[in-house]
């Protein structure tokens, strides 16, 4: 068995990759608001800050920051993950293994998981979630994506709308 080893520092902030286990499909869009309820329920659980996320049709990335005191990230994305597909319905053909644990087989098994080091490295990441869209060619700039939280951040004056402009171009950050 493969042991992951993973840096768990209570209260940091993570950058997270989620994928579904079928590359090319769609069903995280198609079922945007299930996640969404998914994620709710289980933040309100076990409390998280969301930084930054982008819900793109087959994986989806975040910027989590944790309370102090608290490194479980693996619980909160456990159940993100089975809510989501417990109330979507979805099913795919999991694999022997899969089958074996009595997984359905919609998410691969595990996540990308990276501790944020600094100020710098939190801006790479949450800019990251937000030009995400554009680098899988599914719009031409970041602001034009609708699952997306740049769109809260703009909202609320974090981020100004002319940034939205640039990520088409690639000039931000630089």
């Amino acid at each position: 068995m493969s042991y992951y080893r993973r840096l768990r520092l209570p209260g940091a902030s993570y950058f997270f990759t989620v994928a579904l286990s079928q590359r090319g499909d769609d069903a995280l869009v198609r079922h945007v608001d299930v996640l969404r309820q998914a994620f709710c329920v289980t933040a309100s659980e076990h409390p998280l800050h969301c930084d930054a996320m982008v819900v793109l049709p087959d994986h989806l990335h975040a910027v989590w920051t944790l309370p102090p005191g608290d490194a479980d990230f693996s619980i909160r994305w456990r159940k993100v993950k089975a809510r989501f597909t417990r109330w979507s319905g979805l099913r795919a053909s999991p694999s022997p293994s899969k089958a074996r644990k009595r997984e359905c087989g919609v998410w691969r098994r595990r996540f990308w998981e990276h501790t944020i080091r600094d100020e710098r490295d939190y801006r790479a990441h949450v800019e990251y979630c937000w030009r995400n869209p554009v680098k899988h060619g599914l719009v031409s700039r970041g602001a034009d994506w609708p699952f997306s939280s740049i769109h809260r951040d703009i909202r609320a004056g974090r981020v100004p709308p002319e940034w939205a402009e640039a990520t088409a171009t690639g000039d931000v950050g630089k």
